[in-house]
């Protein structure tokens, strides 16, 4: 049997990445999986790999800066698997990387809506399901470059502090639902790994060497289990936590200063 054998779970942005790794071991784990994600292609393709690993999955087209849309994918989880058990609130998008005095507030706005907004949205639509069901799983993104106040990405380290807090109060008031909420903090060969590698070389290799266990993380291999526990009833007594699945980075974290501050002046 596997540990989430007849369970439903939506997954935003699984089309690629971690997103892509927890679904993949999801349906290894027995769930159906719902693919809530904005590229088609990406999407499309995900689903077909779910369905070739014997599962069951779907691809909905997501928008998850859009309300109407996320209520879509909820909507469709009731409608063709009869239920949510799980949900994962894994998309998210970086705006140009500038710094805070350069920020605009078109990418702060555009930075929560596919973050905290999303977030949100998401997890008031699943909550009537998983009431439904007995109870459920919520599990959200937490980052490093929060703790790290990482340069650049003022706008997303504030979105997912906020993310974080909301954690925090779902568990407080949903835990009597027997809604667990937790985040996940990761570092691994994401999609963002993967544009990075592309544009700064040897990044991969710096990458690697700055971390305790001197590996860059799988999104399958090394993300998605801990997902999967915190979908499982190996969690039932865990909520309100932040995991940090980032092979001890968040120990020594990392600096992030621009070489070269003067392209931005």
């Amino acid at each position: 049997m596997g540990l989430l054998d007849d369970k439903v779970a939506l997954i935003s942005g699984a089309g690629a990445g971690i997103g892509l790794g927890i679904a993949r071991r999801f349906v290894r784990e027995g769930a159906a999986v719902l693919i809530a994600e904005i590229d088609e292609v990406h999407g499309a393709k995900a689903a077909e790999d779910l369905l070739k690993l014997g599962g069951r999955a779907l691809f909905i087209r997501t928008d998850v800066s859009l309300r109407p849309d996320v209520q879509a994918a909820v909507s469709l989880a009731q409608r063709e698997f009869g239920g949510l058990d799980v949900l994962v609130n894994n998309a998210s998008r970086l705006s140009p990387n500038v710094p805070l005095d350069k920020k605009t507030d078109a990418m702060l706005e555009h930075t929560l809506r596919t973050g905290l907004w999303a977030t949100w949205w998401m997890m008031q639509a699943a909550v009537p399901l998983m009431r439904a069901r007995g109870g459920g799983r919520i599990i959200n993104f937490h980052s490093i470059d929060d703790e790290a106040g990482a340069w650049l990405h003022a706008d997303y380290n504030l979105t997912k502090a906020a993310i974080q807090s909301l954690t925090r109060s779902a568990a407080v008031e949903w835990g009597r639902y027997n809604i667990l909420v937790n985040a996940i903090a990761p570092a691994a060969a994401g999609t963002v790994f993967v544009e990075m590698c592309k544009s700064i070389p040897g990044f991969a290799a710096a990458a690697a060497a700055a971390n305790p266990l001197g590996r860059v993380g799988d999104p399958e291999q090394d993300i998605a289990p801990v997902a999967v526990f915190l979908a499982s009833e190996a969690s039932r007594y865990v909520t309100g936590e932040t995991i940090h699945v980032d092979g001890g980075q968040h120990i020594p974290r990392y600096n992030s200063k621009p070489a070269d501050l003067q392209v931005f002046e």
